[in-house]
């Protein structure tokens, strides 16, 4: 990807995660970038286009952070949950895909497809690693619940009070 796709997608990423899906627009995007906005329509041009690209590739560079944060030793559960952590407390906001679920019945199909493989990949990823489904789809329960609260709240603590359980 060239350095435009990229600020465009960045842009689009933390306007999501701030606002949900309606909460950007590529008016938007083009002015937090410094572009014009055909320029982003001529990377993507659909909003549907724009928002499963950010959802695939934040779902890719967490679940590369979690596998990395098991390779260095951590148990699967804990992975997940510093990889929450870390993205709660690195960007102060929700995670991209939890913040677009919540209005998964009202997404495009391409979009709403990229949300669902952050939770399919979540869930199968600590089944591969020894959870039972249902604990897994509990830890993942969990840690968006929890950061939804953290938000919420408007205090960090609240997303480690929250999930001190899981470990």
């Amino acid at each position: 990807m060239n350095d435009t796709v990229n600020a465009i997608m960045d842009a689009a990423e933390r306007r999501i995660r701030e606002a949900g899906y309606g909460g950007f627009s590529f008016r938007d995007i083009a002015a937090d970038v410094g572009v014009k906005s055909s320029s982003v329509h001529y990377h993507f041009p659909t909003k549907e286009a724009l928002a499963a690209a950010v959802a695939s590739r934040y779902t890719d560079r967490f679940t590369d952070a979690v596998g990395q944060q098991v390779a260095d030793g951590d148990n699967p559960v804990e992975a997940w949950r510093k990889a929450f952590r870390r993205a709660l407390r690195d960007d102060g906001s929700m995670c991209l895909c939890g913040s677009l679920a919540v209005m998964s019945r009202d997404l495009s199909r391409e979009v709403a497809s990229e949300v669902r493989r952050f939770f399919e990949l979540g869930v199968e990823n600590l089944v591969a690693r020894g959870l039972t489904r249902e604990r897994a789809m509990q830890v993942i329960a969990t840690l968006e619940g929890a950061m939804l609260l953290a938000n919420v709240l408007g205090d960090a603590t609240a997303f480690d009070e929250a999930t001190a359980a899981l470990a």
